[in-house]
């Protein structure tokens, strides 16, 4: 009897960037949420209500074209955070924050880490490397999206699904959550029809296989080939 391969979770969390010391110091402010899965958190539009630290769970940040096409842009999963300072009064979330599963939030007001940051000047500065990392990711992300294609584009999620969610098999690479064709669209701007066609031709190319419908990476390399890879951290190469 054949195994299905079990879930497995391997991503560095991007409070990585933060201090022991600096990780007390936010904790203690904290406010405990819970949200079940696929509620939202907050909607696009929405007045920023904060800085969110993800205790339980996994959260999905997507962003909503005008024509109602959702592009996820991010997963957070345990320990890492999201949400930041928004430098207008009256300033608007860009993007939708949603539970993927049930999930459990730490949340500092806006105005509680502004004062935070006053206080410690520690803080404040692990807070901008933060930011510019999280900036950083995203104009990475983007450049993904849109400079090579959409063959590029999901060349380079397969990949950040294997620096996810993936396991060395035997030199090959077995993502252990599995995705539906609509997920994988909604991650590169496409429809599932493209990715469908696409993930065909990965395959028939020995780029790709699959296993229990898990995607597993056959030819790392010239996977990398497809999106111009440019090698970059695991901290930034994840979904």
């Amino acid at each position: 009897m054949t195994t299905v391969p079990r879930l497995t979770l391997n991503v560095e969390n991007n409070a990585c960037h933060f201090s022991q010391a600096s990780l007390d110091i936010l904790k203690r402010e904290m406010i405990n949420k819970e949200f079940f899965q696929g509620s939202k958190i907050f909607l696009q539009g929405d007045k920023p209500l904060g800085f969110y630290y993800v205790k339980e769970g996994t959260v999905k940040l997507s962003k909503t074209s005008d024509d109602g096409t959702d592009l996820v842009l991010y997963y957070f999963f345990p320990g890492d955070f999201f949400g930041e300072l928004e430098p207008q009064k009256n300033g608007k979330s860009i993007f939708t924050a949603e539970a993927e599963t049930r999930v459990r939030l730490g949340v500092i007001p806006q105005e509680e880490l502004e004062f935070l940051l006053f206080q410690h000047g520690n803080l404040a500065v692990e807070y901008a490397k933060w930011l510019g990392e999280m900036q950083h990711a995203t104009q990475l992300k983007l450049r993904d999206l849109l400079f090579h294609g959409k063959n590029g584009a999901l060349a380079s999620t397969i990949i950040r699904m294997s620096n996810t969610y993936g396991i060395n098999d035997g030199g090959q690479y077995l993502i252990t959550r599995k995705f539906t064709h609509s997920e994988l669209a909604s991650l590169i701007g496409a429809t599932r029809e493209t990715v469908n066609r696409m993930l065909s031709k990965f395959k028939k190319d020995g780029l790709i296989d699959y296993d229990h419908g898990r995607i597993k990476i056959v030819n790392l390399e010239e996977l990398k080939k497809v999106c111009h890879c440019e090698g970059c951290p695991n901290t930034i190469c994840r979904l």
